[in-house]
């Protein structure tokens, strides 16, 4: 399958995915594992914006993204950062230079093997709702063909966020940024949960939760919310993964 077709099938997924009631946190999730696999990033993640302007961290495309993530926002400092404050995209190599304009993340990113960066404001017109995040392990940027098809990404996840029945109303889009960043503080908690139980790394918990989540027709955060409620046992998730795949 050629690149075209992939992202023609991607895209395609993703206006599918698009529907009232959909799962923000899944698709949001989904797309950083799409982004991976679809532009030259060895890692992928998405923060978004609360009424207050403050990010947050909301899905990634693995454990170790999710931290570098966290790391940003703890410290106040890297690409995923600037692109959401300037409305710019970041694309740079981390090169020594780049310790005095990241001190903190630059040197904790190379120390991680990450040796350029990519990031993409997510907005609509003058509104910027978050950041998309593109890290790398090989030194070169993203090349303009890449940085394309990395904005278009991008577009579709705010696109995902501000649907056509949100862009007049201010208060359901506010909310709807709230519901998403609710429902991953859902799912961390129960990717814990599930690790610890069925003793497997958190990468692993948390696709067990998509594949139940996808078998059984069910929204994300509501699977996660029985987990931790003791509603749904762990058992009953590796049953039906393993189901599934028979």
């Amino acid at each position: 399958m050629t690149r075209e077709q992939d992202l023609l099938k991607a895209f395609i997924e993703f206006a599918d995915t698009i529907v009232d009631e959909y799962d923000v946190v899944e698709f949001l999730h989904r797309l950083a594992k799409r982004c991976v696999e679809l532009v030259d990033a060895s890692e992928a993640g998405i923060m978004l914006a609360d009424r207050d302007g403050t990010l947050h961290y909301v899905a990634s495309s693995s454990e170790r993204m999710r931290h570098i993530e966290l790391f940003e926002l703890q410290h106040d400092e890297g690409p995923c950062l600037d692109a959401y404050r300037t409305g710019v995209a970041v694309h740079s190599g981390l090169t020594d230079d780049l310790r005095e304009r990241w001190p903190r993340f630059a040197p904790h990113a190379r120390e991680l093997g990450i040796e350029s960066v990519a990031a993409l404001p997510m907005r609509l017109r003058t509104d910027v709702i978050g950041a998309l995040n593109l890290l790398s392990t090989t030194p070169a940027p993203l090349g303009p063909e890449d940085q394309q098809v990395a904005q278009a990404l991008a577009d579709i996840a705010t696109i995902g966020i501000l649907q056509e029945r949100a862009l007049n109303d201010a208060l359901v889009v506010t909310s709807q940024l709230e519901g998403a960043l609710e429902s991953r503080i859902l799912i961390e908690q129960a990717k814990g949960i599930v690790a610890e139980r069925n003793h497997v790394a958190i990468d692993t918990a948390f696709e067990v939760l998509r594949g139940y989540a996808r078998t059984n027709n069910r929204l994300l955060r509501d699977t996660a919310r029985e987990i931790i409620e003791g509603t749904l046992s762990t058992d009953a998730l590796t049953e039906s993964t393993r189901s599934d795949r028979a």
